[in-house]
């Protein structure tokens, strides 16, 4: 196992695989410890990805998402230096299987996303932009579980969720505004559809 945070989508795609080769079912809980529970941007990542993937698509795992999300959120803008999860969150588990498939799928892109990412407009990815971006997420996880019931909306806020969490990862603050831009995006579109 590698040591020490992801600075890549690709990096954290190749942990979860190592984690998820060795077993039939995996939790969350090893998921987590094996890509770093004490910064922000990697369990972010991590949330994303699952959402992006077919993952989203088992009953449960977008709201699930969304607590987990919310707590993690909630800790950093109260100023916590680690992260608390509760045991329930942390044993629920996915078929390893299930797991390798989705990560296959996402090899290409990350290798596209990895190769754009550089250290940009830091002041946006530094400790302060994590806040903004935390009170960003806190607001998405409120509105997961009815995204359990919306085709595909779970993925669509999963895609803002993987951008953030590449930009503190990655210290690349254009991705916060890629983010921020796509988010606005998708909420003119579901207004204007819904008036």
């Amino acid at each position: 196992m590698v040591s020490g945070e992801p600075r890549s989508l690709g990096d954290l795609l190749q942990r979860i695989a190592e984690v998820a080769s060795t077993r039939e079912r995996v939790h969350l809980g090893t998921i987590m410890q094996a890509v770093g529970t004490r910064s922000f941007g990697p369990v972010l990542l991590l949330i994303g990805v699952i959402l992006v993937s077919s993952l989203s698509g088992i009953p449960g795992m977008p709201t699930t998402m969304g607590v987990l999300l919310f707590l993690l959120s909630m800790q950093l803008l109260v100023g916590r230096q680690s992260f608390w999860m509760p045991g329930w969150l942390l044993r629920r588990s996915v078929p390893s299987g299930r797991l390798q498939r989705a990560l296959r799928w996402l090899e290409r892109p990350s290798r596209v996303i990895d190769w754009w990412l550089r250290p940009r407009l830091l002041y946006l990815a530094s400790s302060n932009g994590a806040v903004g971006v935390a009170a960003v997420c806190a607001l998405l996880a409120l509105a997961m579980p009815l995204m359990e019931v919306v085709p595909f909306s779970a993925t669509a806020a999963g895609v803002a969720i993987v951008m953030f969490g590449l930009a503190l990862v990655a210290f690349d603050g254009v991705f916060v505004l890629i983010g921020l831009t796509y988010l606005m995006t998708v909420a003119s579109l579901a207004i204007a559809g819904l008036l």
